[in-house]
């Protein structure tokens, strides 16, 4: 299938079938790829949450007002942004850095002062935007390659993200839910799947300077 036919074939699942479960070996290529979505200096300040528990995902649904996609989905995947992004994760990623490319130590000091000085600058309402910005560029990554695996899924906003943090015990985790994808198989009676999708002609939405 071309990407843009599974784009086309993807849709917000509002109806999962909580009898269908996806492989972990597909969970496992999405996580893969997720793991590849570009971000900000590449400092990843974010973490894949896989949830695969279902008293855990009964007790999502209130926290979700009221939406069930969270209890039938096969798992529900949970973007977090995390919250200890300081000078010493930024020396640890250049550590890394320099490491699986070979370099010397401190081939990139300069780089990393440059990114200490950044973060340092943000206050730390800045600092929860920025990370939820890379957030949800991941998510893109996420619904691309659902769509290509033939896995449906539904980004959803509606939830509240403390109540989250509090129930997967995030904060331990030094995270911060900042969107849910829940994902599976889509239910023969979920009606929506047949709507026809509706988006802008490309002649509204691209603006072609020459």
């Amino acid at each position: 299938m071309k990407f843009s036919d599974a784009m086309r074939w993807r849709y917000a699942t509002k109806k999962f079938d909580p009898n269908k479960q996806v492989d972990e070996t597909i969970v496992d290529e999405l996580l893969d790829i997720t793991n590849l979505t570009p971000t900000s200096y590449g400092l990843q300040p974010f973490k894949m949450v896989v949830l695969k528990n279902q008293d855990i995902q009964d007790q999502l649904i209130t926290s979700s007002y009221g939406q069930r996609q969270v209890a039938d989905a096969s798992h529900v995947l949970i973007i977090a942004a995390r919250t200890n992004v300081d000078a010493d994760y930024v020396r640890e990623y250049v550590a890394m850095v320099e490491s699986q490319r070979g370099l010397a130590a401190g081939t990139m000091e300069e780089y990393c002062q440059v990114m200490t000085g950044s973060i340092k600058r943000m206050s730390p309402e800045a600092m929860e935007h920025w990370a939820a910005k890379q957030a949800y560029i991941a998510l893109g990554t996420v619904m691309a390659a659902c769509a290509t695996l033939q896995v449906d899924a539904c980004p959803m906003e509606g939830f509240v993200p403390q109540e989250y943090n509090e129930i997967l015990k995030l904060e331990q985790h030094n995270l911060h839910a900042v969107v849910v994808i829940p994902i599976g198989y889509r239910a023969e009676d979920d009606a929506t799947q047949h709507n026809q999708k509706v988006r802008r002609p490309i002649s509204d939405m691209v603006v072609r300077i020459q």
